[in-house]
C-alpha cells in the first residue's frame, strides 16, 4: 500500500512533468523524483525538450550516488528503447535504484517493456499511484497515442449571453487582457494553433505566443478552401512561428507551404486535417476559428476539451460561439463534463470535456 510519503513524491513528479508542456513533442511530458535508501528526497528532474535527457536521467544526475538503493518516482513508465536518447530503464537499473513507482503504463508499441525490464533485473516495480492526476497532465500526448491524431483543445471567448462579437462583428475586446494572457498559456503549451478562413479574414490574427519567456511557438496552421483568405502581407506569414495552410485538393494558390486536404461539406475535412498534422508530429492542437470551424470539429467529434472564457458582457445580438454542428435535436446534444470553473481577472475560465456514456 502507498505511504504519504509515496504519494508526496509522485505527486510531484507530476508537477515537475507539466514543467514541459509545450517543448517535448512529440515526446510525452514526464517528471521523475527519486528517494534515497532513507526516503529523503535526493533527485528530482522532468523532460524538458525533445531530443534531450529524459527525466529519470535528469533526476538520476541530481541524485548522482544518493540514488543506490532508493526509489524512482516517475509520471508514465520507463521507456525501453533507444531512440535520440537511451532506454530509461536501464539506466534506473545501472545507477541501483531498487525500487520504481510510475503512475501510467506507456502505450506506445516501441517503448512500453520497461516495467519488465526492470522487474527481470529484481527491481521492485508498482504502477498506478496518482494515475488518474498524472493521465490528466499528460492526456494530450496520450489521446495522440490511443487515437492516432491529435489532441483538441476548443478555445473561445464570448460574453455571458454567448455571443462571440456584436451585431456589426466587433469583438475586440469582450475579454479582459488576463484572459488574453492566458490564452497565451494555451498557445504556449499547444503544438499547434488552428484557425479558419473566417477569422483570418476579419482579424488577421498574428496566433503567435507573445509574454511567455522562451515559449516554442507552435505551428500555425490556417484552413482557407479555397487558398484566398491567406493574402499576402498577413501576419501568419511573418518569421515569428512557421505556417501552414491547408486547401483543397483543387484549390488554385500560389501560398508556399500547404497541404491539400478533401472537401467535406462547404469546407476542408477535419480528419484528413488531423491526419495530416499527426504525421507531421503534431501531438495537440488548439482551436482558435470561430463557430463555423468549431461546428466543422464538433461534428466530426474531434474535441476532447473545451475552454470558454466568458465575459460579464452583454450583447443581445451577433454570431454564437458554435454553428451547425450537425446537432439538430436535444438529444443529440454533446454534453460535457465540467472539470473546472476560474475567475480570471473580471472573467470566468471555464474548462469541460466530453461525458462519457456514463456520464450522459
Amino acid at each position: 500500500m502507498a505511504t504519504a510519503a509515496d504519494s508526496d513524491a509522485m505527486r510531484r513528479a507530476i508537477e515537475l512533468a507539466a514543467r514541459g508542456l509545450g517543448s517535448t513533442s512529440p515526446n510525452p511530458v514526464v517528471g521523475c523524483v527519486i528517494l534515497d535508501a532513507s526516503r529523503q528526497p535526493v533527485g528530482a528532474g522532468y523532460h524538458r525538450r525533445a531530443g534531450g535527457p529524459h527525466a529519470e536521467i535528469h533526476a538520476l544526475r541530481d541524485a548522482a550516488d544518493r540514488a543506490r538503493g532508493g526509489t524512482a518516482y516517475v509520471s508514465l513508465e520507463p521507456c525501453n528503447h533507444t531512440g535520440r536518447t537511451g532506454p530509461c530503464a536501464q539506466a534506473l537499473i545501472e545507477a541501483g535504484i531498487s525500487r520504481v513507482v510510475y503512475a501510467v503504463g506507456d502505450p506506445t508499441p516501441q517503448a512500453t517493456g520497461g516495467a519488465d525490464s526492470l522487474r527481470a533485473a529484481g527491481v521492485q516495480v508498482e504502477q498506478g499511484l496518482l494515475a488518474d492526476e498524472a493521465e490528466a497532465g499528460n492526456i494530450a500526448w496520450l489521446t495522440s497515442v490511443r487515437l492516432g491524431r491529435p489532441y483538441v483543445l476548443w478555445k473561445y471567448a464570448a460574453t455571458l449571453d454567448g455571443r462571440i462579437a456584436a451585431r456589426d462583428r466587433t469583438s475586440r475586446w469582450i475579454t479582459s487582457p488576463e484572459s488574453r494572457a492566458d490564452v497565451h498559456r494555451l498557445r504556449a503549451e499547444a503544438d499547434a494553433v488552428i484557425v479558419g478562413s473566417g477569422t483570418m479574414r476579419a482579424d488577421d490574427p498574428h496566433l503567435a505566443v507573445r509574454g511567455i519567456d522562451d515559449a516554442v511557438q507552435p505551428l500555425r496552421v490556417v484552413m482557407d478552401t479555397e487558398g484566398t483568405a491567406v493574402r499576402p502581407g498577413a501576419r501568419v506569414l511573418d518569421d515569428a512561428a512557421p505556417t501552414l495552410v491547408a486547401v483543397a485538393e483543387d484549390a488554385e494558390t500560389q501560398l508556399p507551404d500547404v497541404v491539400r486536404l478533401p472537401r467535406a461539406g462547404s469546407g476542408l475535412s477535419v480528419t484528413a486535417l488531423l491526419d495530416a498534422l499527426h504525421q507531421r508530429g503534431i501531438r495537440s492542437v488548439l482551436l482558435e476559428g470561430g463557430p463555423t470551424l468549431a461546428g466543422a470539429f464538433v461534428s466530426a467529434g474531434a474535441v476532447d476539451k473545451v475552454v470558454g472564457y466568458i465575459a460579464p458582457v452583454l450583447l443581445g445580438a451577433g454570431p454564437a460561439a458554435l454553428a451547425d454542428a450537425g446537432i439538430s435535436t436535444i438529444s443529440e446534444a454533446l454534453r460535457l463534463d465540467l472539470r473546472e470553473t476560474v475567475r480570471i481577472g473580471p472573467d470566468l475560465r471555464i474548462t469541460a470535456v466530453p461525458a462519457t456514456p456514463k456520464e450522459r
